[in-house]
């Protein structure tokens, strides 16, 4: 501060009466017994007299919404009178205000509420009102160079806080020119007057090198001395060198105390640093307790990395049994704070009802959140959603867009379906040279992922592939199933047999065939078994067939539980059992075998490996007859004729007789002439 400017302000400051003070005194007694109102009085009149101590504290109580309704520029105002006659605390004060702003909240005896209820209840005339009611405004918007003004004249008066702030505001250039040798100056004037906001902006200069050498020693002895006045974020720093060994010895028990000290005030970072060290019992006895306690408070303070690890607490069940309502919450949490990982997470949840109401819409939501993100697995499945219309309306051309985003983040799966997007020209111009080239990229990304390379390679054999088509394919085929890629394997298999026009290797064929087999793909089961069941083939083997066959209905093939049925029933290769031939013909007919269907309805109605239930046959003859099976459009017309299982009906019958006897079948006909109907 100038001489000046000093001058200038002895010149403002008036010459206090005895009176004045007097009433002073007695408002701060009337002060301190809670009489807001005849402290108001009375520092009014001390004020009238000149007294900035009484401006201050008028100030004070429009601040602390004592005694008057709460007004922050009314604050301002008093401040103001009084930092004109040199306050330094009011100086300070105005210099907070204007570095924060300050908007006007909601709530009961607030400005902002009574502007609002007045103006819905007086319209127009509402404005002139509050402008009588709040002359100075209610809100301050954010003035550095106001800001910096009054901290400059608090701290060239000696007020260490406002020297430390001060010290910030050039660190930052904030109201000036940034200058860290200026904020060096302040700092260390705070740190002598042992104020711990000064101190700790000394540890952070030096370890940061500010304007100066990086010197951790000395960074470390400053974080010390705020830290010991209680400084929280010293207290912080200092934990995170006595945890790292930066600048200190290491000593993870220093850490924690300091952790712990600092999560006393409720600091975030400390909170979530204390729960980590309770977690693995490092520096402080382990307890999952207060460790999901401490996660807790960080979180509800909207601190992201505790969220994230209060999430992954609950999600593996760290102290517990996972309980994945609470994971799921607060991954949800981390996803509105932008968080990808926790987006794409949201978005699975959301997808399987992992925790959460199953929603196809709010799991679409979230898989985009994350893709825009830059999360490309998130890029795949919201891809994916587009392509189906799941939580979304339909949109290719947006399907393909992620497509390709969650290609370029390596994920091989994407390439592969814009490779059969192109292919199939599913939504989009059929383009083989397209599809050739997002499906050679996806094989050879990364080293090659063996779907990719499967899929690839499939492309290349249905392409008429030529001579050195079938051998990349080849290659390609047995890269995937040497890294245990079953349907490479079985595709290999299918080449040896001859498939695409390759030289016919049995022996090979059943090899790969095993392979695949042996890792659980039923459709190579179900071949294996075909060609062991085969009388005229030399591999001819009954009870491999059996075993085979089991493998493959077992793992849900159609065909192959419909073969089984048929095993049981006949007592082919495995010993005849009726009831286990019905058992594996209702589970073929559940996945639309249409002979599985008819063949179970012939036994139900005779009562053969079961009960006889004729209404359970004709639902089943119907849905054979559905499929177009003239033997089960007969029988289904037979019953609805006689009534059997159903409630008889001539038209219906009549129905189902013609559409047999359009596939010229003689039993459909012969009914028709027999009740005098034409087949047209």
């Amino acid at each position: 501060m100038t001489v000046s400017a000093r001058s200038l302000l002895d010149l403002l400051r008036p010459r206090s009466s005895g009176s004045d003070s007097s009433q002073f005194e007695r408002g701060m007694q009337a002060y301190e017994n809670r009489q807001y109102l005849e402290a108001l009085r009375l520092w009014r009149l001390a004020s009238r007299a000149g007294n900035p101590e009484a401006d201050y504290r008028i100030g004070l109580l429009y601040a602390k919404n004592e005694g008057v309704i709460g007004n922050i520029p009314d604050a301002v105002a008093w401040y103001e009178r009084a930092a004109l006659h040199g306050h330094v605390d009011a100086q300070f004060q105005l210099g907070l205000i204007h570095f924060h702003g300050f908007q006007a909240a909601l709530g009961p005896n607030r400005p902002e509420m009574w502007r609002q209820s007045t103006a819905a209840r007086l319209g127009d005339k509402a404005t002139n009102l509050h402008d009588l009611v709040f002359p100075n405004g209610i809100g301050v918007p954010r003035d550095l160079d106001a800001a910096f003004l009054w901290m400059s004249l608090a701290a060239e008066a000696g007020k260490a806080d406002a020297q430390a702030l001060l010290g910030d505001m050039y660190a930052n250039g904030q109201g000036c020119t940034k200058d860290h040798a200026v904020a060096l100056r302040w700092y260390e004037a705070a740190a002598e007057q042992k104020a711990a906001a000064g101190e700790f902006a000394l540890g952070d200069v030096y370890y940061q090198g500010r304007g100066v050498a990086v010197d951790l020693a000395q960074a470390a002895i400053w974080y010390h001395k705020a830290a010991e006045q209680g400084h929280v974020r010293a207290q912080v720093a200092l934990a995170f060198m006595c945890l790292k060994g930066t600048g200190l010895p290491e000593n993870v028990e220093e850490a924690a105390r300091l952790f712990q000290s600092a999560a006393a005030h409720d600091d975030a970072i400390a909170l979530y640093n204390i729960a980590l060290l309770r977690l693995s019992g490092k520096g402080v006895a382990k307890d999952l307790d207060k460790a999901e306690t401490a996660l807790r408070k960080a979180a509800r303070k909207d601190y992201l990395p505790a969220i994230q690890a209060l999430a992954e607490f609950y999600a593996l069940g760290t102290a517990a049994e996972p309980d994945l309502r609470e994971a799921a919450y607060w991954y949800e949490k981390a996803a509105e704070r932008g968080d990808a990982q926790a987006q794409f997470l949201t978005g699975r949840f959301y997808a399987t009802g992992t925790g959460v109401p199953p929603s196809i819409r709010q799991a679409a939501k979230w898989f985009e959140r994350a893709a825009e993100s830059g999360h490309a697995t998130a890029a795949h499945n919201i891809a994916v959603f587009y392509l189906n219309g799941n939580g979304v309306t339909r949109d290719v051309a947006t399907a393909i867009k992620w497509f390709e985003r969650a290609s370029e983040g390596g994920i091989s799966a994407a390439g592969v379906q814009l490779g059969r997007l192109y292919s199939a020209g599913n939504g989009v111009p059929r383009d083989q040279a397209r599809a050739a080239e997002w499906l050679s990229k996806a094989a050879n990304a990364n080293g090659g992922d063996a779907d990719a390379k499967t899929a690839y390679a499939v492309f290349l054999i249905q392409q008429e592939p030529s001579e050195a088509g079938l051998a990349q394919a080849r290659t390609l085929l047995t890269d995937a199933a040497e890294a245990g890629h079953s349907a490479a394997a079985f595709q290999l298999g299918g080449l040896h047999m001859g498939r695409s026009g390759g030289a016919v290797d049995l022996p090979a064929a059943v090899q790969w065939f095993k392979r695949a087999a042996s890792a659980g793909h039923v459709e190579a089961q179900h071949t294996l078994a075909l060609l062991y069941s085969d009388p005229n083939s030399s591999l001819k083997d009954p009870q491999a067939a059996a075993g085979w066959i089991v493998k493959a209905a077992d793992g849900g093939s159609a065909a192959a539980q419909f073969k089984l049925a048929v095993m049981y029933c006949t007592g082919q290769g495995v010993e005849l059992d009726l009831v286990q031939g019905v058992k594996w013909y209702e589970a073929a007919a559940r996945q639309g075998h249409t002979t599985a269907q008819y063949n179970l309805a012939v036994m139900l109605g005779r009562g053969q490996g079961c009960d006889a239930d004729p209404a359970k046959a004709a639902e089943w003859f119907a849905a054979a007859a559905q499929q177009g099976m003239a033997e089960a459009q007969l029988a289904i017309g037979d019953a609805l004729r006689a009534g059997n299982g159903v409630a008889q009906d001539r038209d219906q019958a009549l129905r189902w007789y013609r559409q047999a006897a359009q596939q010229n079948n003689e039993g459909a006909l012969r009914r028709l002439e027999a009740m005098g109907e034409s087949v047209g």
